[in-house]
């Protein structure tokens, strides 16, 4: 268990969760909420692309994609109203994205995220890491993006980690926290359970799946896991923690039944930018093929 000065301790999950059981209540949730309609499957996407963290992390970044990456997050469709919820970046592109998104003049609406803390390892000196999330914010970052040290986790390091994240927190200062779990290499859904519950008491104003870099990503049976922690720690706490599936959602129907977990799981509070993101690069175009082929359908 986890214990600090002033905090209440963090419920683990001491007992099995079963795999079968969660991929079959997973299937049971899209089964029961299928949205076909052409009207109403047209609302969701446009809520996914709100809720978009769109995002270029490639060793070649430079200012001119990173400028061209905020433009379209200022006009992701054809739709004047919709902006994506944020554009994500390395810590040294940050200012770039600043800098084009004060001129559009959108810096209340656009967020900018930093991946930090030794992205996408995590396997970083501490201090090294903090100094990481110190600078990204410096430039103009307003949310961060910080990636667990996974083999914390794997070893049962659970004050540790819970003391490293509260460090990061510290370091965003007025920046939002949203806390990679690196899924994939966690092992078992009780370690994503358990590292879902120490970031949350250690601060996280987001819970993420994936750095995007990982084998396995975001999947809908580990969002079920994340989702039902984030609903726990709400009944204990009464704060709302925010989610944030990244990695391997590909397709429009991909994003949809995102929305469609969260809106069954933690109801209709959390489709919004505040409590809800999805991290994508490629997404986005996927979800403009979508509309346009709804709105062929529409003219015929």
């Amino acid at each position: 268990m986890v214990k600090a000065s002033g905090i209440a301790q963090v419920p683990f999950i001491d007992t099995h969760l079963d795999r079968n059981s969660i991929e079959t209540q997973i299937q049971r949730i899209l089964k029961k909420n299928t949205v076909t309609q052409p009207v109403l499957y047209k609302e969701w996407l446009l809520k996914a692309v709100s809720v978009i963290d769109l995002t270029t992390l490639s060793g070649d970044d430079t200012k001119s994609n990173v400028t061209r990456l905020c433009i379209k997050a200022a006009n992701p469709i054809n739709n004047k109203s919709i902006k994506t919820a944020a554009v994500c970046v390395y810590p040294n592109r940050v200012e770039d994205a600043f800098q084009a998104i004060k001129r559009m003049d959108l810096l209340d609406e656009i967020q900018i995220a930093s991946v930090a803390t030794g992205f996408p390892s995590g396997l970083y000196p501490l201090e090294t890491r903090l100094q990481e999330v110190k600078f990204a914010v410096s430039k103009g970052a307003t949310e961060i993006d910080v990636v667990l040290d996974r083999s914390l986790v794997l070893t049962g390091q659970w004050n540790k980690l819970y003391e490293e994240v509260i460090e990061m927190k510290k370091a965003c200062g007025t920046a939002h926290l949203k806390v990679i779990l690196g899924v994939g290499e966690l092992g078992t859904y009780e370690n994503v359970y358990n590292a879902s519950m120490v970031a949350m008491y250690a601060g996280a104003d987001f819970i993420k799946t994936s750095t995007g870099k990982e084998a396995v990503n975001a999947t809908l049976p580990i969002g079920l896991v994340m989702c039902r922690a984030i609903r726990h720690y709400y009944e204990l706490t009464g704060k709302k923690i925010g989610l944030k599936p990244a990695g391997g959602i590909k397709t429009a129907r991909d994003a949809v039944n995102w929305l469609v977990l969260v809106y069954t799981e933690l109801g209709v509070e959390w489709l919004s930018p505040t409590l809800f993101r999805i991290g994508a690069s490629s997404l986005l175009g996927e979800i403009e093929k979508e509309l346009d082929k709804l709105a062929l359908q529409a003219i015929c």
